[in-house]
């Protein structure tokens, strides 16, 4: 029996045991952003570390940050010939509220049918879980065919801000060939996906400062602007009729959709955004699906907007101040840096002189995209359409993830996403889940892409 075959076997053989691991995981309640929770924290971090320690990994260690701390550990015994590859994840989960809504207690899991309930299930403990089951039942059985190493975090749910810098400063102790992602889904669960490509952000705060204060609308009313007006004004002239953002040189750099992306990419219907947005009808930019429009073209969102009196009853007040928080989601091979300089552009040219503006970058992250015929995608290919027994669909997101713009920036590598989420897993939401049958489909998958990771760089 090969080695590859008697990992899978050690899998299918040893399932019990894993969703046992996995259930003791996800009673910790690892909540990242209160501070009441650090105990568990450290509590999830160390049972982290504690898996690698057990598998024989070496440099284990529970890392500090100026936050949660990072788990570190590294198995380098498989060679020069073959790619290091480097874990990502996160042990830290979204708070549970509201605690009503759950139909059993979200640090309780509860296996109903084919689903575990529990908060973390799909994200990310689930995926970080998948993963260290496959590495132990290739361990168990024979020897890793690739260098692993592993980086877990734990201020994934609140933006990871310590992030960057803990990289930055282990950029040698780091390094490797790819970063695997497996904070991500699949389309459902007999149909397996790839996701290739990730929108970046460019994130802003617009103030505009008319008067010195505030002035009583019916004396100066119609006697000097109102910032209010202006911003709005400003705002609505970023974006035409038709959806395409107007602000100059913005689509200088747009990677444009080719005719592959068109037949191969995965489309939702109409009718499934529909649905999902709960609107009466769509908009975007035309020329366009609206799958085209939400993961593979840029836009220009509104993300929140406040002047003068907003309190209940009236105050006829004229105010002084405007202020916008506005977001962009950007394409490959659009930089954050190069969109600031277009609506510096915009503002300098279309704000009248009766204000004066500031600009202020709230975030910005790069887009990311990985070859699709590289050696990674083709063993990620593989392993999926062997274990699903279909072959997968790629497909594009139209969120950001910030740490795959980290590895591209400090490390200089790509990422790529594979996990085994679903789309109705709740995330962020009560009555999180995880699909058990991908759980267990997710550590042999993981088993076969190491496997053809090595191979591809025989």
């Amino acid at each position: 029996m090969s080695s590859l075959d008697s990992a899978i076997v050690y899998a299918k053989e040893h399932q019990e045991e894993f969703l046992e691991d996995l259930i003791s995981y996800l009673r910790i309640s690892s909540v990242s952003t209160l501070p009441e929770y650090e105990p568990d924290m450290q509590r999830a971090a160390k049972w982290t570390a504690d898996q690698l320690l057990e598998f024989g990994f070496e440099s284990v260690a529970v890392m500090p940050t100026s936050g949660h701390p990072v788990v570190y550990g590294e198995w380098l015994k498989a060679g020069t010939d073959v790619p290091t590859i480097l874990f990502y994840g996160h042990y830290d989960v979204q708070p549970p509220d509201p605690l009503d809504l759950w139909i059993s207690e979200p640090f309780e899991p509860q296996v109903r049918g084919d689903n575990i309930f529990a908060r973390g299930a799909s994200d990310m403990k689930g995926q970080v879980v998948a993963h260290l089951k496959a590495v132990e039942s290739i361990i168990r059985t024979s020897s890793l065919p690739i260098n692993l190493k592993y980086l877990i975090e734990g201020e994934e749910e609140i933006g990871s801000p310590n992030l960057g810098a803990f990289i930055q400063e282990n950029r040698t102790l780091l390094s490797c060939d790819l970063c695997l992602n497996g904070d991500s889904n699949i389309l459902a669960p007999d149909t397996p996906s790839i996701n290739f490509a990730l929108r970046g952000l460019a994130y802003f705060e617009i103030r505009l400062q008319g008067t010195a204060g505030d002035l009583h609308s019916g004396v100066f009313g119609g006697a000097v602007d109102n910032p209010a007006i202006v911003l709005c004004k400003l705002i609505a002239g970023m974006r035409d009729e038709h959806g395409r953002i107007t602000l100059p040189g913005f689509y200088d750099h747009v990677r444009p959709i080719t005719d592959t992306d068109r037949v191969d990419v995965a489309s939702m219907p109409d009718t499934w955004w529909l649905e999902q947005a709960g609107a009466n009808v769509l908009f975007g930019e035309q020329g366009f699906t609206a799958t085209e429009r939400a993961t593979a073209r840029p836009t220009l969102d509104v993300n929140g907007i406040v002047s003068g009196f907003t309190g209940e009853g009236s105050k006829t007040v004229l105010p002084a101040r405007a202020m916008a928080k506005i977001s962009m989601r950007l394409v490959p091979d659009q930089r954050p840096e190069m969109i600031r300089s277009n609506l510096e552009a915009y503002l300098n040219s279309k704000a009248p002189p009766t204000v004066t503006w500031e600009l202020e970058q709230l975030a910005s992250c790069q887009p990311a995209i990985v070859e699709r015929d590289s050696d990674a995608v083709q063993a990620a290919k593989q392993a999926l359409a062997a274990v699903w027994g279909v072959e997968p669909v790629f497909t594009r997101q139209g969120g950001t993830v910030p740490v795959i713009g980290m590895m591209q920036e400090i490390l200089g590598v790509d990422s790529l996403m594979l996990g085994f989420g679903l789309p109705d897993d709740n995330l962020h939401a009560p009555n999180e889940k995880l699909h058990l049958p991908n759980f267990h489909r997710g550590v042999e998958t993981y088993i076969r892409f190491m496997h053809e990771s090595a191979n591809k760089s025989s």
